[in-house]
């Protein structure tokens, strides 16, 4: 009887998020369903323990899960690109002239770039757009805090809380538990919603830091070639995991 009753359980459907929490869940999807892409300068300070990275460059990004960041250099070409492209990682350090490969996931992203998060919730946070998981089991709509109200994801990989607008579907902050690395990312806007950065706190793994946009354009076109990068000849290559 037990064990039919665990098996039942486990077999469950998901439950369909209703009223209010159905309406917030359809808004949040349609703003995400809106993002194709974005380029912007970006300012990356972050902290992991003792150790500070700070990193200035061009960025791009572009749905679902393909990322590029190129930090400048005051003459001559960029000091370093990172590339996240089709499940891959990919980093040429131009000073050292040695090139970086590996899968594309939390644990690469924390070790090149200090954001401890998998491509996808990657390119929600530097978006500002958070898509509903596609193995979504239940949504419910949450008592308003010092943040507004929030939206609590559950799903197979974990729990996503969302806090949102439900005027306007705009996120304010969103917190992602389950995965390797639980992370709070607060956004910063300016009095139109415009996003003009966040605040990063992962303190299970001693990392925070902050990501300040500028001259960012949405929606501009982005070639899928500007995410591959051709490491040159000669080059040291490792591999990273």
């Amino acid at each position: 009887m037990l064990l039919a009753l665990v098996a039942a359980c486990a077999t469950a459907p998901p439950r369909e998020p209703v009223g209010e929490a159905a309406r917030a869940l359809t808004l949040l999807a349609d703003r995400a369903s809106e993002f194709t892409d974005l380029r912007a300068l970006a300012d990356i300070d972050i902290k992991k323990g003792r150790e500070r990275q700070r990193l200035r460059g061009a960025l791009l990004v572009k749905a679902p899960s393909s990322i590029r960041f190129e930090a400048l250099s005051p003459f001559g070409p960029p000091l370093l690109v990172v590339t996240i492209h089709e499940g891959r990682l990919t980093a040429y350090d131009a000073v050292k002239n040695e090139a970086y490969v590996g899968p594309a996931n939390a644990e690469t992203a924390s070790r090149v770039l200090g954001l401890p998060l998998s491509p996808e919730d990657l390119v929600a946070a530097l978006a500002g757009r958070v898509a509903p998981p596609h193995d979504l089991r239940s949504a419910e709509l949450l008592s308003s805090d010092d943040a507004g109200p929030s939206l609590s994801l559950v799903s197979a990989s974990g729990r996503r809380r969302v806090w949102l607008d439900l005027e306007t579907g705009t996120v304010g902050q969103l917190e992602i538990l389950g995965s390797p690395f639980n992370a709070l990312i607060k956004y910063r806007r300016d009095g139109t919603g415009v996003l003009r950065g966040f605040d990063l706190e992962a303190a299970q793994s001693y990392v925070t830091g902050s990501v300040a946009y500028r001259d960012l354009v949405e929606g501009g076109g982005i070639d899928e070639e500007r995410f591959i990068v051709t490491v040159p000849k000669g080059a040291k290559t490792q591999s990273i995991r």
